[in-house]
């Protein structure tokens, strides 16, 4: 075996185990584990990186010059997620991220961003995968794997977004500027005004959030539904894929934390394309590549395409995110002694 070679080696629990000390021995274990220590390793990697770290190159620009502007030039960390981990307890992780600045940027689904806003006006509820489904609909239940959303709170938003969507249509006359998905969210974000919203945060904090499928769910329905009693409202979503790729094409390190499938991940990588691939790129979910499918397709076949850079740091986690991300957030981002 050559000198680098690492043996695998599992926890040892007859010494104290510490929470950061357990994760730090998944890289070790093989499979799965390891991929997680790998992917721990490369989101600290992300975090780490400053401007400064790199020599100043013969051709830079006047701007990146300044010894203090290179030291605070950050990788610009991308997170994209489904809307299901929103309806899971994944939303209060998601929202300590966007809280704290974690993140740049965030790309989502429909249901990534109503839920979220939902869940501030009623609660979500455990239940289980075996429920009858026909039972559910006469009861007035709607289902999200062992999730509970009862119709209510769907009555809950509607109640609060119609005023909402009649004030945006009212400001978008008077001025003539079109809503973006983005600043649609944005403006969710600012009217709920709850901290228990993560839209709450990145309207706070500046974090922009896009939603390439703005009208997949309820806030679809919401909008189809207020055409016919206020109609002409516009959502413009090229003005969107205009800053989504500029802001990825300005990164001067650029970084991708994927949860699933789908739009959320294949909108990132795209908008990795036009800075020439991702720096460091991690995804986390259960998808198989045999079907020719992008949610399941590994890193490497983003490479092919040039959403993620040869030679960069890269991996993907086989596994429910649900089960995965907090360590991975515990070992990382929420670690006390990381640098920031």
């Amino acid at each position: 075996m050559p000198d680098f070679a690492v043996s695998v080696e599992g926890p040892n629990f007859e010494e104290e185990m510490s929470l950061q000390k357990l994760l730090e021995s998944y890289k070790r274990i093989g499979f799965q584990a390891n991929s997680l220590g790998k992917a721990i390793e490369i989101v600290n990697k992300m975090r780490k990186w400053r401007l400064s770290d790199e020599p100043v190159a013969a051709d830079e620009s006047e701007e990146y010059l300044s010894p203090e502007v290179r030291a605070n030039t950050k990788c610009n960390i991308f997170l994209g997620y489904t809307s299901n981990l929103i309806s899971s307890g994944l939303r209060e992780i998601i929202l300590y991220l966007v809280k704290h600045k974690h993140v740049s940027a965030i790309v989502t689904t429909a249901g990534g961003i109503e839920e979220d806003f939902i869940k501030c006006l009623g609660k979500t509820y455990l239940a289980d995968f075996n429920l009858d489904g026909a039972d559910l609909r006469r009861r007035g239940m709607n289902r999200i794997g062992n999730l509970i959303v009862p119709n209510d709170n769907y009555c809950k938003f509607e109640d609060w977004l119609t005023p909402i969507l009649d004030a945006m249509l009212a400001e978008q006359k008077e001025t003539g500027q079109v809503w973006t998905p983005s600043s649609f969210i944005r403006r969710l974000g600012k009217e709920i005004d709850n901290e228990e919203s993560v839209y709450y945060w990145a309207y706070k904090n500046d974090i922009p959030v896009f939603c390439p499928a703005l009208t997949d769910g309820s806030l679809g329905d919401m909008i189809y539904f207020h055409s016919f009693k206020n109609p002409g409202l516009i959502v413009d979503i090229v003005q969107d894929i205009r800053n989504l790729n500029e802001l990825s094409r300005k990164s001067r390190k650029a970084g991708m934390i994927i949860l699933g499938g789908g739009v959320c991940k294949h909108q990132i990588a795209n908008a990795m394309l036009i800075r020439n691939g991702a720096d460091y790129s991690v995804y986390i979910n259960t998808g198989q590549e045999f079907d020719g499918s992008d949610s399941g397709a590994r890193p490497d076949e983003a490479v092919s395409w040039g959403k993620i850079r040869a030679g960069s740091e890269s991996v993907k986690v086989f596994a429910d995110a649900t089960l995965v991300f907090p360590l991975l957030v515990a070992a990382t981002f929420a670690e006390p002694n990381s640098r920031e």
